[in-house]
């Protein structure tokens, strides 16, 4: 077992003493009441053509949370799915509404894969079978990781712990902590450990936040490693609030994370992709913008990414 002050011996645990485990019951009563909004058919993207290297930090959105991160010559993937469904059955799960926003044959050489936490939609194995064959990527990920990637045939991983970090070429990444779970099935929930990344070079740092609700960690976060240029914040799979809000941010949450973050410029990631939860693929563009409002940050402080799309700090 592993060594780790969030680790009971049995689970990881949260830092949030306010934490609200949702069981069972409550996905019965989610599913039984859900009202979730119609997506509508595929919406089809005319992928981009990414640069081999870039020097300083670009960031190119793909899907869901996906993102090709090009930091100091390092080419990095963010939980990386190119599959049809985030599901572990090709059949059934929740298809993609939107393509990727870059084609993986297109990819530039990618060095790294960050894998946030074991759910479907972050950690998909057939994803990381082609890249593994086509690159070899190091893969990086959380404490208890190494067996679900091992069954991808990932031949070189490092597991981390929170606050643990790993150097490669010019690049120091950190993995830091999240508010959220973990579970490839009913009977391992909690076993393997869940995170965000920090990558850190001599001119930028890169804060990728993955899957979390909203929690002290942000702050914690800053006060540690400060200095964020860019930061991308998961701003959809929302709703209803009562279920997902210690698990999944809306976009206030998510502007108050930006706020916390002290980030000079933050883009909203995980919406438009994947219907995980019941609000319109639409409706985080606009909650976002209402949020910037409401607590005074610009329009081009925080954005949403849309498939393809590019942004630097």
């Amino acid at each position: 077992m592993p060594h780790s002050d969030h680790f009971d011996g049995k689970q990881f645990f949260n830092l949030a003493s306010d934490y609200e485990e949702r069981s069972f019951k409550d996905v019965l009563r989610w599913k039984l009441s859900s009202k979730a909004t119609p997506w509508g058919p595929l919406t089809p993207v005319v992928p981009c053509e990414p640069e081999d290297r870039v020097t300083g930090l670009r960031v190119t959105m793909v899907n869901h949370s996906t993102m090709l991160v090009q930091h100091a010559g390092v080419n990095i993937l963010t939980d990386p799915i190119w599959s049809e469904r985030a599901s572990p059955l090709a059949w059934a799960g929740p298809r993609r509404h939107s393509s990727p926003g870059v084609a993986m044959a297109r990819l530039p050489p990618i060095d790294l894969v960050l894998v946030s936490h074991d759910h479907y939609d972050h950690c998909d194995l057939p994803t990381l079978r082609a890249l593994e064959k086509a690159h070899a990527p190091l893969v990086i990920a959380g404490l208890g990781m190494r067996g679900v990637l091992a069954d991808a045939g990932i031949r070189r991983v490092v597991e981390l712990d929170w606050w643990q970090e790993h150097r490669i070429a010019g690049v120091t990444v950190t993995f830091t902590p999240a508010q959220h779970w973990s579970s490839r099935s009913p009977f391992e929930r909690n076993t393997r450990l869940w995170g965000s990344f920090i990558t850190q070079s001599q001119s930028h740092t890169f804060y990728f936040a993955a899957d979390s609700g909203y929690g002290p960690h942000f702050k914690h976060i800053a006060e540690r490693l400060g200095g964020i240029d860019l930061a991308a914040i998961p701003i959809g799979a929302y709703e209803p609030r009562w279920f997902m809000r210690p698990q999944h941010m809306n976009p206030h949450d998510a502007a108050m994370a930006h706020r916390d973050l002290s980030s000079r410029r933050s883009v909203g990631i995980h919406w438009g992709c994947f219907q995980l939860t019941d609000e319109g693929v639409h409706k985080p563009l606009e909650e976002l913008a209402a949020a910037r409002d409401a607590l005074g940050i610009g329009a081009d402080a925080f954005v949403a990414l849309g498939n393809g799309q590019v942004a630097t700090p």
